[in-house]
């Protein structure tokens, strides 16, 4: 009998809350690291939980607020029965069950509200999933109150079955049907078994992924319940949240894998030339679909990256803010002109500095960049991708 190593225990939150959603849902939330700390939000995948962010938690807890949730339906999350009346635009009623892109952004939006002060900012990174909880919630006064800056791993906005590699055929309206009909399978996943786990790792997984990697993300998913996972089939299925993407205002990366076959590279390549504050892209030659477990040290990374590029930024403008004004009030208002004009200037010439979505991703001498054919007998490596003007 094969063995794997054995999963170190999910991390334990410092603290956890439950925060309340817009139609009377009550979602898990945990808060890991030091009050007080720069903030990092993190939305799970289908069939996921919070045990999925398990190695950023790990990482970023020592000098992060880490915030972690379970969707509607997953973890700790249950699925409440509602009344709904109608179907919105991505939003419908499964078996009296309200799951859709409405309730994903509800849900983010509640955890947002619950977690962090008026106010305060944070980085948001959404996997496959979460990625869309992002985009459906990017209009939303409380995704503009507290979001600094995003990660999107592993997602895509529209058209998710119709560019699925999961059936090894060629594209076209058999396929799509056949793609749909496997994913919104009602069948049970039953126990993990080696076979179950071979198919995990076929469908979501790059090739070369360890073992215990792929144990233990059989572990989670076959976790999450059969309702839940088909329910958020036919969501998914039907998604379109191009118009989401475009109201994404705020400094975006994206991270992606080549060997992707449920959100194939195409998504990532779309959303970073269409992301209004892209940047950069990066795509991890060899990859699959589960990029934080796959390659952890990587997506931690780009999250620690954000943090320090915008959420630093912000508090240091806080500051040099505060001193302009007591300048002022100590010094006239001819001083007060003056201070203000210099923050004024500091500000818009930081903003100038951010990143372009048309610029290369710089990669450390250690990664240097290589072409993804170049880089794909090494998975998990970063390569970059720049994005047409």
């Amino acid at each position: 009998m094969q063995r794997f190593a054995t999963a170190p225990a999910p991390p334990v939150a410092a603290r956890e809350l439950t925060a309340v959603s817009a139609d009377g849902s009550r979602l898990h939330v945990e808060v890991h690291g030091p009050d007080g700390a720069p903030a990092v939000v993190l939305a799970h995948g289908w069939t996921c939980s919070t045990r999925f962010w398990a190695a950023q938690i790990r990482e970023l807890a020592a000098d992060h607020r880490v915030i972690a949730y379970d969707q509607r339906g997953h973890g700790r999350t249950p699925a409440v029965a509602v009344a709904v009346a109608g179907a919105g635009a991505g939003a419908g009623a499964v078996a009296g069950y309200r799951y859709g892109t409405e309730a994903l952004a509800d849900d983010l939006e509640a955890v947002l509200a619950a977690a962090l002060a008026p106010g305060e900012r944070a980085v948001l990174a959404g996997h496959s999933m979460g990625g869309m909880t992002l985009m459906a919630a990017a209009s939303r006064p409380g995704f503009a109150e507290h979001a600094a800056a995003a990660l999107l791993c592993s997602t895509g906005s529209s058209r998710l079955v119709a560019e699925s590699l999961v059936v090894p055929m060629r594209a076209g309206a058999f396929r799509t049907r056949l793609t749909r009909a496997i994913l919104g399978s009602r069948a049970p996943l039953g126990p993990v078994t080696p076979v179950s786990r071979r198919i995990l790792r076929y469908a979501t997984m790059g090739p070369g992924t360890a073992p215990e990697r792929v144990a233990e993300c059989a572990r989670i998913v076959h976790a999450c319940p059969r309702r839940t996972r088909v329910a958020w089939a036919h969501v998914l299925a039907g998604l379109d949240l191009d118009s989401g993407v475009r109201e994404m205002r705020l400094p975006t990366a994206v991270v992606a894998g080549t060997a992707d076959r449920l959100t194939p590279i195409v998504h990532a390549r779309a959303l970073a030339a269409s992301l209004p504050e892209c940047t950069g892209l990066v795509e991890l030659a060899g990859t699959g679909h589960m990029t934080p477990v796959e390659a952890p040290e990587v997506v931690t990374a780009e999250i620690r990256k954000l943090v320090d590029a915008y959420l630093g930024r912000e508090a240091a403008a806080g500051q040099g803010s505060r001193t302009a004004r007591e300048a002022a009030a100590g010094q006239g208002s001819g001083t007060a002109r003056e201070a203000a004009a210099q923050q004024d200037s500091g500000t818009a010439r930081g903003a100038a500095a951010r990143p372009d979505s048309r610029k290369t991703r710089e990669i450390p001498a250690a990664r240097e960049p290589r072409t993804v054919r170049e880089a794909a007998a090494r998975p998990g490596t970063p390569t970059t991708q720049e994005e047409k003007a």
